[in-house]
């Protein structure tokens, strides 16, 4: 499932369900002593399991401390989510077009044995829904840096969606209903994205027909213990490589490791050419 970076054709591999690897980050990271900062000045003020930057409100989520701290975790995560932004759209111009810049978000925890619910655990396979509230299919592409000097980063993968949906849709319950949302529902949408963009966390609230489905096929993974069991692949990124996957398109999880810059973004479906998980599920409807 690895495509290497090198090889070129990232938006086609992504599309295709391939985790695109770069054995080094192909941008500039944040300074050492930025860095070091992430990795240990924040540990006394963390409030969540991330750190998160919103690029559209200039808002930082995740710490509780005072404003020089807060001022220095968002200034680095600023000016790293522009600079991905900057290589990305490079890179891939086609496939980035129109695209919707989500967080950029610092990992800090140990993702081993943390004893996390089913729902929010990152160690148990699944497929990413809902994150950002609803997509109405557009992708959820993800860009990866491991941050820690000395440490891999381990994932495991039971494969891409629609080999998953082939073989475990109709015990999921994802068949059956449109994909539409009804007009109250867009109404309601269109309110939430506006307020939005002062209030980051509004957009959570947002839903559609096709988010609520991939989010039931999410949580059926985590939930199915046969599902988690191996066979899988598994994938080993190492200190200061990079790696970018559509997330709703690959199944995954991290079972080891620890600091990881990650960045979101939200690609139109209309870019796509090859097929998503929208049309997987409109075809079950």
């Amino acid at each position: 499932m690895l495509h290497e970076a090198d090889r070129g054709g990232w938006a086609e591999a992504l599309e295709r369900g391939r985790i695109v690897h770069f054995t080094r980050c192909p941008l500039a990271l944040p300074s050492p002593d930025d860095q070091d900062f992430l990795r240990e000045g924040l540990a006394p003020y963390l409030r969540r399991k991330n750190i998160s930057y919103y690029p559209d409100a200039e808002k930082l989520a995740g710490l509780r401390a005072p404003a020089s701290v807060l001022d220095r975790a968002r200034r680095i995560l600023r000016d790293h989510s522009g600079r991905v932004r900057d290589f990305l759209q490079g890179g891939m111009p086609g496939f980035t077009r129109g695209w919707s810049p989500g967080t950029s978000s610092f990992r800090p925890m140990e993702e081993e044995g943390r004893g996390l619910s089913p729902h929010a655990s990152n160690e148990l396979i699944h497929v990413d829904a809902g994150a950002y509230g609803a997509t109405h299919g557009d992708r959820i592409l993800r860009f990866f840096v491991n941050l820690n000097p000395w440490r891999e980063r381990v994932w495991i993968s039971k494969g891409t969606f629609e080999e998953l949906f082939r073989r475990h849709g109709a015990e999921a319950g994802l068949g059956g209903g449109g994909l539409q949302p009804r007009l109250p529902e867009r109404a309601l949408g269109s309110l939430l994205r506006v307020a939005g963009r002062a209030f980051p966390m509004a957009r959570v609230v947002d839903t559609s027909p096709y988010d609520r489905r991939m989010r039931r096929f999410h949580n059926w993974m985590k939930d199915t213990a046969q599902f988690q069991e191996p066979p899988h692949e598994r994938f080993s990124f190492a200190p200061f490589s990079a790696w970018m996957v559509l997330t709703d398109g690959v199944s995954h999880a991290c079972i080891q490791g620890q600091h990881a810059l990650v960045d979101t973004f939200l690609i139109p479906l209309a870019n796509c050419r090859l097929i998503a998980p929208y049309h997987l599920l409109a075809g079950a409807a």
